[in-house]
């Protein structure tokens, strides 16, 4: 209602303009051939003609709306043009009769006992066909252009709609593989986890014990996010801290974890899970076939427009086919399909070697996510 209220005022608010500059125009127009114009009368007659065309476009555009062009040709050809030309004579005798009717009572002014009764009437009769063979093609046109302006009018508009729901498909599409990947990894996480644990039952019961309440833990966290593909990044590392008090459980005090996050990141949107597959391959791949305590290093900050997200390790790092293998793995396969389906190409994933281990680095956009809880409320 609010739309058409809008597009309404719009429309009377174009006709008054037109009215306003035709009779300003007529008023030159009349002053210049000497005669003594009375503005109302002109600001009248030309409101007339375009109000006229006003409540003579709301058929043609109902007509245009029910009786479209581009779907029923053979039909809707014949009924516009039958349109058009009985909206073009409707507009011609209205013309007559305002200007008639104006020039009967303010020009010649009968007296009252002269009142004509219908006699002006005839004088529209003969008036008519005058107007019309004078105007007739300008009558047609003006029709014609109401008739095509309302289709160009229709198809913006379901241009619009198609462009909507093409980008809320497009949305929806995107959640989906976003979801599937994530649901992706939770098997392999979960397999993972449970087969150290497996293992571990043959070495260190209790160990294994405290593994398996950790774990619960982190299950709980995950089935939190599972339905969220993106989450703030203390929650990030929440579970980072869940899942490497797992892994230490395992290789006990030959690894270390550290954690340097900047505290005006830590509300910042990331993707669910993102760094948990980098840390995995960072314990397996570089702290564990070494056999030498390591560290395992898990940094956040900001930098201009972006997140920067690094996991670093103290190891070797792997060698050239381990690194293929590890650009493969389902891990951080996964972790660059989920960033190139969310981000396109505005992100960074990196991998570095340094003298002192290897690091890898996930850069994204820096968006805030609208806190539901504070951090002191989750961390508590």
């Amino acid at each position: 209602m609010r739309s058409r209220a809008r597009v309404l005022g719009v429309v009377f608010l174009a006709a008054a303009m037109a009215s306003a500059f035709s009779a300003a125009l007529a008023y030159q127009a009349e002053s210049a051939r000497g005669f003594d114009p009375v503005p109302w009368r002109l600001a009248l007659l030309n409101a007339s003609f375009w109000y006229g065309w006003v409540v003579l476009a709301v058929p043609l555009v109902i007509l245009s709306a029910r009786l479209r062009l581009d779907r029923a040709p053979r039909i809707a050809v014949p009924a516009h043009i039958a349109a058009v030309v009985a909206a073009a004579l409707c507009h011609v005798a209205l013309q007559s009769f305002s200007q008639t009717f104006a020039k009967w009572y303010w020009v010649i002014r009968p007296a009252p006992d002269q009142y004509p009764g219908f006699e002006w009437l005839a004088t529209v009769w003969r008036a008519f066909p005058i107007e019309m063979s004078a105007t007739i093609d300008w009558e047609i046109t003006t029709g014609a252009a109401i008739v095509g302006i309302a289709h160009a009018a229709f198809y913006h508009s379901e241009a619009q709609q198609r462009a909507l729901h093409e980008a809320q498909l497009e949305t929806r599409l995107v959640e989906s593989q976003l979801q599937m990947l994530q649901h992706q990894l939770h098997p392999h996480f979960l397999f993972n986890t449970l087969h150290a644990i497996s293992a571990l039952m043959h070495r260190d019961v209790q160990a294994a014990d405290r593994m398996l309440s950790r774990l619960s833990d982190l299950l709980r966290l995950t089935l939190d996010s599972v339905t969220r593909p993106e989450i703030r990044l203390f929650e990030e590392m929440e579970f980072l801290e869940k899942y490497a008090s797992i892994e230490q459980v395992r290789m006990g005090d030959r690894l270390a974890i550290e954690f340097d996050v900047d505290a005006d990141v830590l509300d910042a949107a990331v993707p669910a899970l993102v760094l948990q597959p980098l840390v995995e391959n960072a314990i397996k791949h570089g702290i564990a076939p070494s056999g030498r305590p390591g560290r395992v290093a898990i940094g956040a900050r900001r930098d201009g427009e972006m997140l920067i997200m690094t996991v670093d390790d103290t190891g070797s790092g792997p060698n050239e086919r381990a690194m293929a293998a590890l650009s493969t793995g389902i891990g951080v396969s996964n972790t660059r399909a989920r960033l190139t389906h969310q981000f396109g190409s505005r992100y960074r994933f990196e991998f570095q070697r340094h003298p002192n281990g290897f690091t890898v680095l996930v850069g994204i956009p820096y968006r805030q996510e609208p806190a539901a809880i504070s951090i002191a409320e989750f961390v508590a």
